[in-house]
């Protein structure tokens, strides 16, 4: 395994981090037993770095992940988050907040958080984040809830904006590096090393866009990148290998991303993620795959609040 560092914290994260979701059967139904080998497998191969949210699952992904640590606690540093608990259902006030932590404790059976996070800070005026939120989770930090806070979203410009009024120790972002789109680096990572930010990548995949299958039939991703993305993995197929391995090492060879988070809900998912650290793509197939996604790429969609868009989206 590889660590770096994460941010200024003093952590060093795996540069794979274990993606909860599916424990929360947010990818379909997977039994409890297998999802906790999968944590029990991940953390012998040197996964260190587990996230999760009350989101996933509804507080499932919280609990099966709470009992897959009993007695492997010490060995992991474990990231959480607050303030979405739902489809539309968002409370970012300080009261919630405090409530919501507790309950996240109880779930994932510890005395303390290493990260706690707001989820999905674009679904609310930023004033709210600004001026309640964060500063309700520094009483939190003070009273030794959690160890460093974060913030998470899909909005690169209104990530940045908020971790420049209000100090935060990480900073979340999926669909932004990946071969569909590398505006991470562009629009956040210079900002982040001058703050000694930790940048954390999500969804390496483009939220399962990056698969044989495709992605599911609610990506909000315009027809001409699912379209591009098909004729991206015809192409890894013809060079013997698939997409998503393809999109993976492209995605952890960047350095300055202290941890990308994948799902991963079994075993065997586990060993074949990380048998791709230290790897590199085909370069000649990598070539080819990036000239086929040119034309769509660094695409974005809405999500959240109208006023919390960035540049470039389309829908």
């Amino acid at each position: 395994m590889i660590y770096r560092a994460l941010g200024q914290t003093g952590l060093q994260v795996s540069i794979i981090g274990f993606g909860a979701a599916p424990l929360g059967n947010e990818y379909g139904v997977i039994n409890p037993t297998v999802g906790e080998r999968a944590v029990h497998a991940a953390i012998e191969q040197g996964v260190n770095y587990f996230d999760t949210s009350p989101y996933y699952g509804r507080t499932l992904s919280e609990t099966r992940l709470g009992h897959a640590l009993r007695g492997y606690r010490n060995k992991v540093y474990l990231a959480t988050k607050g303030g979405r608990y739902g489809v539309d259902g968002f409370d970012f006030s300080a009261q919630g907040l405090a409530t919501s932590v507790e309950e996240s404790l109880r779930r994932l059976q510890t005395d303390t958080i290493d990260v706690y996070q707001l989820h999905d800070i674009e679904f609310v005026d930023r004033r709210l984040i600004i001026d309640e939120a964060l500063p309700a989770l520094e009483r939190l930090r003070e009273q030794g809830k959690f160890r460093y806070i974060g913030i998470t979203g899909y909005p690169l410009p209104l990530l940045r904006e908020v971790g420049s009024v209000h100090p935060v120790d990480t900073i979340l972002s999926y669909c932004h590096y990946n071969l569909m789109n590398t505006t991470l680096s562009s629009s956040l990572m210079l900002f982040a090393k001058q703050q000694n930010i930790a940048v954390i990548n999500a969804s390496a995949l483009h939220m399962g866009i990056l698969t044989d299958q495709g992605a599911p039939a609610w990506h909000p991703a315009p027809a001409s990148v699912h379209g591009a993305a098909c004729e991206a993995a015809a192409l890894a197929r013809d060079y013997g290998t698939n997409i998503t391995t393809i999109a993976l090492q492209f995605a952890l060879q960047n350095e300055d991303v202290s941890t990308t988070l994948v799902g991963m809900g079994t075993e065997s998912e586990v060993l074949d993620n990380l048998a791709l650290v230290d790897t590199l793509p085909d370069g000649e197939a990598l070539a080819k795959i990036l000239a086929v996604i040119a034309p769509v790429k660094d695409v974005n969609w809405h999500t959240g609040l109208r006023e919390n868009d960035e540049p470039n989206v389309v829908g």
